[in-house]
C-alpha cells in the first residue's frame, strides 16, 4: 500500500519591527514564519533511510562553531590577584557523600553522531526517550527497555525539501502538550536560520508541523526553554538578545507562527555568552508570568561585576504587533568562585597524554529548570569553576534560587562539588517532585591513580530536600567508564541534558564519554526517598515543634548560630511543602506554618543554615 506523503509549504518573507522599550531592553524585532510544512511521518523515514550510526566510519570533523566563540576576557585571577578572585573554601564540598550511591534503572548507548563534540540532547515522554547529535541523527527509543524505534540521519529530512544540518541540536518534551519539541540552527544561501519542529501528536515517530525563522546573526550554542506562552531561546550571538516563539500557534500547525527578539544588557561580559531560559517542569506559571532569564556573573571580568548569578524577565505580548519586553537586571551574589578558564579552551587532563579537554567555561550548563511549589518557586543552575592550575582540575558550582510569589530571585543554597582530585564538568541539574536535586556531569583525571579509569567517563550525584544545605550527600554513581583518550582537538560536550519523567521522580540523563572515539550514553535513575528520622519524636536538642489550634509552632533556642536560617516543611516521604527565612537573634528563633491544608499525618521540620553543618530535623504530628 502507498503511503501517503504530507506537505504544506508556505512562504512568508521575514519582516523586523523596531520598537524601543524599557531601558533594558533596546530592540524589538518580529520574525514570520519563512516557511512551514508537516513533515512525512517519522516511521516512513525510517523505513526509507533506515541508519545506524553504530555502523558507520566515524567522520573526524570538528564543529566549525569556535568561529563564533571568542574567549571571555578575565582582568584578574586568584594566583595574580589573591583569594577574592578564587573559590570560597567554606563553599567547597571536598568529600565524597555517606549516602549509598543510587543505582542506575536504564542504561544504553545513544548515538555517536558525526564530529566532535556529539552536543547529546534528550527528552523523556510518557513512553519515548528521544536523543539528537551533531549532526544531526535523530532517534526514539522505548524507554521502558531502549528499543530503538528507529533513526533518521537528519533532522534536516523533516522539512521539505530537506534543510542543511549545522547542529547544536536540542530535543524537549512539552508535556503540558504532550508534544516533542526538535530544533537545531543551520544556513541557508548564507541566511542564519532557526529551525523548530513540533510533533503533531503525542507519538514521536508521526508526523511534525515543521518552522523555519531568520536572523540577521548567528544563532550559535542556541537553548530553549519551555514557558506557560512561549517557547523562548537564548545563544552566543553578537548582540545580547532573547527569543520568544509562539507556542499556541506552533502546537496546532499555524503557519503564521511568530517570533519576537529583544535586545537586553548584560554588563561587564565580554566573548563567549549564552544565558539560560527557565524551563518549566511540574506546573506551568500561570499566564503573564515573565520568564526568567539566568547567567552567572564573575567579578574576574572586572567592570563592576561581582560573583554571582544575574538574571532578567521576559514578558511576551502576542498582539498584532507582537512585543518582548525586558526588566532591569538584577544580581544575586553568590559566595566567591573561580569562573576563569583556559583561552584555548585546554582545561581537562586526560590519563597518559598532555592533550586537555574543552572544560565548557563562561557559561551555565543547560538547564534552568523552573518549579512552582506551594508560596514559592524554585531554580537550580550548575557551571564549571576552576579548583587549581597545577595540577589543573575543574569542577561543579551549583545553586539553588528561589523565588516567593512574584518577588525577586533569592540564594536558597549553594555548593562547589569537589570531592577528589579528579575534574567533573559539562554538568547538568534536576530536581524530583520531592524536592531533591540530582546532579549528572562527565568526570576525568590525568592519571588512573588506586586502579580508578581516568578517561572521560559518566557519573552522578544527588541530594534530598531534607538534607543539609549545600551538599551533594550521596556517593556518586559512575554510570560508563572511559576507554580512551582524546587527542586528536579538544572539543568535548558541548552540553549535556538532564531532563525529569513524566512521573516526577525519575531523572534521565544523556552525556559525552571517550571510548575509540567520541560516544554518548543515555540513563536513568531516582533518588530514594527518606527512610525515616534518627530523632525524638517531636524535640531533638534545643529546637521543638508542635501543633497549636491551626499552626506547626516551631521554637528554637540557646542555637550556636547567629544570622539567617532557613525554617522549611516537609511531609513524611520528604516533599517539601513550605519553608522561610528566619534571622536568629540571641540565639532564639520562633515562627509557625498553616495547618489548614495540611492532612493528618506526620511532618518533618528542618532547621538549618545555608552553606553549613548546622541542621536539626524534628518530626511533628498533625491531628
Amino acid at each position: 500500500m502507498k503511503k501517503a506523503t504530507f506537505l504544506i509549504a508556505g512562504i512568508v518573507v521575514a519582516t523586523g519591527l523596531f520598537a524601543q522599550n524599557t531601558p533594558g531592553n533596546d530592540e524589538n524585532i518580529v520574525i514570520q514564519c519563512s516557511q512551514f510544512g508537516i513533515s512525512k511521518p517519522l516511521s516512513e523515514l525510517f523505513e526509507a533511510e533506515p541508519y545506524d550510526d553504530n555502523l558507520q566510519p566515524y567522520e573526524k570533523k570538528e564543529s566549525g562553531d569556535r568561529a563564533h566563540r571568542t574567549p571571555q576576557t578575565f582582568l584578574f585571577s586568584a594566583e595574580k590577584d589573591g583569594p577574592a578572585y578564587g573559590n570560597d573554601p567554606s563553599t567547597i564540598q571536598d568529600k565524597m557523600g555517606t549516602k549509598m550511591p543510587v543505582t542506575v534503572l536504564q542504561n544504553w548507548a545513544g548515538q555517536n553522531g558525526g564530529g566532535y563534540p556529539p552536543d547529546p540532547s534528550g527528552a523523556v515522554g510518557l513512553n519515548h526517550y528521544v536523543q539528537a547529535v551533531n549532526a544531526t541523527p535523530f532517534k526514539v527509543f522505548n524507554k521502558t527497555n531502549g528499543a530503538q524505534l528507529g533513526t533518521i540521519k537528519n533532522i534536516g529530512t523533516l522539512w521539505s525539501p530537506a534543510t542543511g544540518n549545522m547542529g547544536d541540536p536540542i530535543i524537549l518534551y512539552d508535556k503540558y502538550a504532550d508534544r516533542w519539541f526538535v530544533s537545531q540552527f543551520g544556513q541557508a544561501s548564507g541566511t542564519n536560520m532557526i529551525y523548530i519542529a513540533i510533533s503533531t501528536t503525542p507519538d514521536p515517530t508521526g508526523t511534525y508541523y515543521t518552522y523555519s525563522f531568520t536572523h540577521t546573526q548567528f544563532p550559535d550554542y542556541l537553548k530553549f526553554s519551555i514557558w506557560q506562552d512561549g517557547y523562548y531561546m537564548t545563544s552566543n550571538m553578537g548582540t545580547d538578545r532573547v527569543f520568544c516563539f509562539e507556542r499556541a500557534k506552533m502546537l496546532v500547525g499555524d503557519a503564521t507562527a511568530r517570533a519576537v527578539s529583544s535586545t537586553f544588557t548584560t554588563g561587564a561580559v565580554s566573548g563567549f555568552f549564552c544565558p539560560l531560559p527557565a524551563d518549566a517542569d511540574g506546573s506551568l506559571p500561570p499566564a503573564g508570568t515573565p520568564c526568567p532569564f539566568f547567567w552567572y556573573t564573575e567579578n574576574a571580568w572586572g567592570g563592576g561585576n561581582v560573583d554571582g548569578v544575574k538574571y532578567i524577565n521576559a514578558t511576551v505580548n502576542w498582539g498584532t504587533t507582537a512585543t518582548l519586553t525586558m526588566s532591569a537586571t538584577t544580581t544575586i551574589p553568590t559566595a566567591a568562585f573561580d569562573g576563569t578558564y583556559n583561552a584555548s579552551w585546554n582545561d581537562i587532563p586526560q590519563p597518559g597524554t598532555t592533550a586537555l579537554l574543552d572544560g565548557i567555561g563562561g557559561v551555565p550548563t543547560y538547564r534552568a529548570q523552573y518549579r512552582r511549589w506551594t508560596g514559592y518557586n524554585t531554580v537550580v543552575l550548575n557551571w564549571g569553576v576552576l579548583i587549581s592550575n597545577s595540577p589543573r582540575q575543574r569542577a561543579i558550582k551549583w545553586v539553588e534560587l528561589r523565588q516567593t510569589g512574584t518577588g525577586p530571585w533569592t540564594l536558597y543554597q549553594e555548593g562547589i562539588y569537589n570531592p577528589d582530585s579528579k575534574s567533573r564538568w559539562v554538568g547538568s541539574i534536576a530536581m524530583d517532585d520531592n524536592g531533591s536535586i540530582a546532579l549528572c556531569y562527565a568526570r576525568a583525571a590525568s592519571t588512573t591513580a588506586t586502579g580508578d579509569v581516568g578517561y572521560a567517563s559518566l557519573g552522578f550525584t544527588g541530594r534530598l530536600a531534607t538534607d543539609p544545605l549545600g551538599q551533594m550527600t550521596f556517593g556518586e554513581t559512575m554510570v560508563i567508564t572511559g576507554t580512551a583518550a582524546q587527542t586528536s582537538n579538544n572539543r568535548f560536550g558541548d552540553y549535556s541534558q538532564t531532563s525529569l519523567d513524566p512521573d516526577g521522580l525519575t531523572f534521565w540523563h544523556t552525556g559525552e564519554y571517550l571510548a575509540t572515539s567520541p560516544r554518548t550514553r543515555i540513563y536513568s535513575f531516582r533518588l530514594p526517598l527518606p527512610t525515616g528520622i534518627e530523632e525524638s519524636e517531636n524535640q531533638v536538642n534545643n529546637v521543638t515543634a508542635f501543633q497549636n489550634l491551626g499552626a506547626i509552632v516551631v521554637n528554637a533556642k540557646n542555637l550556636n548560630v547567629e544570622g539567617e536560617l532557613v525554617v522549611d516543611l516537609f511531609d513524611v516521604t520528604g516533599k517539601q511543602i513550605d519553608g522561610k527565612q528566619m534571622v536568629v537573634n540571641g540565639g532564639t528563633l520562633e515562627t509557625s506554618f498553616s495547618t489548614s491544608n495540611l492532612a493528618a499525618g506526620t511532618y518533618l521540620v528542618r532547621v538549618g543554615k545555608m552553606n553549613t553543618a548546622f541542621q536539626k530535623v524534628v518530626k511533628v504530628m498533625v491531628k
